[in-house]
């Protein structure tokens, strides 16, 4: 080795020891911070966008209308008068009918499968319900009109006039089709949505809180009611969220069931219709500008009635969190 030689060799052992040195390159963790950003600035961007092609769709109705196209009971195609609060009320019963129907169902059924089923029937039971969930709607619908409408205009209906007649919303002749019926198709379509949920948020609640609620004596119910669906009901809420939304949109088995009439009846018996099923109905039938402007408008609305009851389960969510976290701190 000569003089110009060890040098060299020394530079070369010196730059290898700064390059293992050095921090490995953040390109990687930057390329994919930035890509994950732009997907979820796209979900925003189509969310703008929807709406603005519902509105720039609708705005020949907007303008003609404005404000009294919420407030109008009046549909009629040939005058071009048009008016959604018929199908605004079908759509909030329909789904209130709903929630009240397969909220219970689903909880009780997803803290059954968490909770105190058996091993040997658990996941045959889960598998059902998720093929539940695969089911179309319109074979629902169609389920929905040869089975479930004569089943229950001879048996549950009578019996509901019978005990709950002098109510207001079980009066009147019983025709089948109707908004109680549109309710149940909608509540068999979403239990599964909010069973699966529900099991999912119930089966991350941590053993500790079971643990200590039997070690201080608590029963079986006791354990599964204060320490397992007390500390998951924020989760649940959010279940219950999801299946709304699913209710709010929901098109082809409620048309087929709910009689389609642009009414508004306290009477659960009489016939409905709902937003998402006169679009479904009537948009290949607008002959004219200002019908096709009002379907549009129609779509709006139900856009606007999703989310603004989305924001208003995160307002709702995030007031129980801060109680409940307030009560902690305590």
């Amino acid at each position: 080795m000569d003089a110009t030689t060890g040098p060299a060799i020394a530079a070369v052992e010196l730059q290898s020891a700064r390059r293992a040195m050095a921090p490995p390159s953040r390109f990687g963790d930057k390329a994919f911070e930035w890509l994950t950003l732009l997907m979820a600035l796209g979900l925003v961007v189509l969310v703008i966008l929807l709406g603005w092609e519902l509105w720039r769709g609708s705005s020949l109705a907007v303008r003609k209308f404005g404000f009294h196209f919420l407030t109008t009971s009046t549909w009629d195609p040939v005058a071009e008068q048009f008016g959604a609060l018929p199908f605004i009320y079908g759509t909030l019963v329909s789904s209130l009918i709903a929630l009240l129907i397969a909220v219970p169902l689903s909880i009780a059924t997803a803290a059954y499968l968490t909770e105190l089923a058996p091993l040997w029937i658990r996941q045959p039971l889960v598998s059902l319900i998720e093929m539940l969930a695969a089911i179309p709607s319109v074979i629902l619908g169609l389920w929905g009109i040869f089975v479930m409408i004569p089943w229950l205009r001879d048996y549950p209906f009578p019996l509901l006039k019978r005990l709950f007649g002098w109510t207001p919303f079980f009066t009147g002749p019983i025709y089948g089709p109707s908004m109680l019926a549109g309710g149940i198709i909608i509540a068999i379509m979403i239990l599964p949505i909010v069973t699966s949920i529900s099991r999912e948020i119930l089966r991350s609640v941590p053993n500790l809180q079971r643990e200590a609620a039997y070690a201080l004596g608590a029963t079986r119910w006791e354990a599964t009611r204060i320490a397992v669906l007390s500390y998951a009901k924020n989760g649940l809420f959010g279940a219950v969220i999801l299946g709304l939304g699913r209710a709010l949109g929901e098109t082809m088995a409620v048309t087929m069931v709910i009689g389609n009439t642009p009414q508004i009846a306290a009477s659960l018996f009489k016939p409905g219709y709902t937003l998402a099923s006169v679009i479904a109905n009537e948009f290949t039938e607008a002959t004219t500008d200002m019908y096709l402007q009002a379907l549009f408008e129609i779509g709006l609305v139900l856009f606007g009635i999703t989310i603004l009851s989305n924001l208003l389960a995160q307002l709702l969510l995030h007031t129980m969190s801060t109680t409940f976290t307030t009560r902690a701190v305590q």
